[in-house]
């Protein structure tokens, strides 16, 4: 009962106070209290650059991990702000290390995907900045079912070519010849976006 009673007064401190509070006492459960206030928040951002739920609950726990070590580094003066911007930059590195390593996305003994993945430009794919973003999500659902499922598998899940056939019940050149569509048409697709917007 006494637990409660304490929760419930930690609920009716502002922001700067519990934030006070929990730098002076390192007690967890009062950063807990000033999270839950912003759950929401977190969530929504992540849900927007991932679109995908699964990836946005799990960015809601990890950036609630970052706030303990991030909090002792910075003086926080208004917290949802820097929530907010916690979260996006969390978003963004995030989508950043789903770029993956040539040794990783190639066949070294296939040398046509090897021309195709040394292309010196970096691809759109690989520029999830914050511009680019949702320019990003637009062009992927002109895609092909196919190639956007594969396009997801790879880049947002995590998966290896096999599990990627595994799954989509396909060969792994199959994977291969759809990711290597898939990336073109969407460098294509927004390469030609941003020559239109160059030109307004």
């Amino acid at each position: 009962m006494a637990l409660r009673l304490r929760r419930k007064s930690y609920e009716n401190k502002s922001d700067r106070e519990l934030l006070q509070a929990y730098r002076l006492s390192g007690n967890l459960d009062l950063l807990g209290v000033l999270f839950t206030r912003y759950m929401e928040l977190v969530y929504g951002v992540s849900l927007k650059y991932f679109k995908n739920r699964e990836m946005s609950q799990d960015a809601v726990v990890d950036i609630f991990e970052k706030l303990i070590t991030e909090l002792g580094k910075h003086e926080v003066d208004n917290f949802r702000s820097w929530l907010y911007v916690l979260t996006k930059h969390y978003c963004l590195m995030k989508l950043r290390s789903l770029r993956k390593d040539i040794s990783r996305t190639v066949n070294i003994e296939d040398n046509e995907y090897l021309f195709m993945e040394n292309e010196p430009e970096l691809h759109p794919l690989d520029r999830a900045d914050d511009e680019s973003v949702e320019l990003l999500e637009y062009c992927m659902e002109k895609l092909k079912n196919e190639h956007k499922d594969c396009i997801r598998l790879f880049y947002y899940d995590n998966k290896c070519y096999r599990e990627i056939a595994d799954i989509m019940n396909i060969g792994e050149k199959k994977v291969k010849s759809h990711l290597q569509n898939a990336k073109r048409r969407l460098k294509i697709c927004m390469d030609g976006n941003n020559e239109r917007e160059q030109k307004k």
